[in-house]
């Protein structure tokens, strides 16, 4: 279930960026209904987010992917932090695996807490509508066929795992990557390529991982459809070779054991970690 969860979030991912269908309006109620009424997250709550995220990926103060209560993804996520939490943040890094089993839990909490907030999230009441129909279908399929301590724990389970996967995806794209400070201006080639990292690998990974290992190309051009990603890495590439402009790329493993890295670094200095001047490498 968790496994099919995934993948019909990866697929609302695409018809969010408007990759499945010609028709811009068709891509839009795939994407709400695979989000919200299959999914169970409210899609307004996760499009909004997600679309600062594109605009603005690691920058300090609108980035809300870099912005936790549990880890430091950079160096100035640790002022404010007591000393009992900042005690909690060394070795963060190694942290990370077991607390993307509570990804899942989170995800739906942060969207319930969204569109139970009027004006936060477009069309709230639509997403209401489809994420109440789809619990209920949930558990009318759950409560007849188990008791309900087993369909809680079926649930739990489910989500935990769905956690794992979709945290999993999304983790090693730009975590260790550089931070643009608050109020910083850079050029879209920059900002876009820097802050992203691709995760080589073949088929297996591009399934896992919903596309999301090719990130500069999709961050690039988002509209791409996510099978032509690897047709257009090439190109990309040789063209910010071209410029002078950092590519990063790395193995699977080797994406994660940089984000433990970087998030042990942080958690335990405080100093600022594979952070660099994006202003002064932009180029008019």
């Amino acid at each position: 279930m968790a496994l099919t969860l995934t993948q019909v979030a990866f697929v609302g991912h695409d018809a969010a960026h408007q990759q499945v269908f010609s028709s811009p309006r068709w891509n839009t109620i795939a994407s709400r209904c695979l989000a919200s009424a299959i999914a169970g997250l409210s899609h307004g709550w996760w499009l909004g987010e997600h679309d600062v995220h594109h605009a603005a990926p690691n920058q300090v103060g609108r980035d809300t992917d870099i912005d936790s209560k549990v880890l430091a993804f950079h160096p100035d996520a640790l002022q404010g932090k007591g000393g009992l939490h900042r005690w909690l943040l060394t070795h963060q890094g190694f942290r990370l695996f077991p607390l993307l089993l509570l990804e899942g839990v989170n995800l739906h909490v942060d969207s319930a807490s969204a569109v139970l907030r009027p004006g936060q999230v477009k069309r709230r009441h639509v997403d209401v509508l489809m994420v109440v129909a789809r619990w209920s279908v949930y558990a009318g399929i759950l409560l007849p066929a188990m008791s309900p301590a087993k369909a809680a724990a079926f649930v739990a389970v489910e989500l935990a795992c769905f956690g794992v996967l979709l945290g999993g995806a999304f983790v090693p794209n730009h975590t260790g990557m550089p931070i643009l400070a608050r109020g910083e201006k850079v050029d879209f080639l920059h900002r876009q390529v820097v802050s992203s990292r691709n995760v080589a690998g073949g088929v297996l990974v591009d399934f896992f991982m919903g596309g999301l290992n090719h990130q500069v190309e999709h961050h690039l051009f988002p509209s791409v459809p996510r099978p032509n990603l690897r047709r257009v890495q090439p190109m990309v590439r040789r063209h910010c070779a071209e410029l002078g402009v950092p590519y990063t790329e790395a193995s699977f493993t080797g994406a994660f054991a940089a984000v433990v890295v970087h998030l042990n670094a942080v958690g335990l200095t405080g100093r600022r970690q594979n952070s660099c001047p994006l202003a002064s490498q932009s180029r008019s």
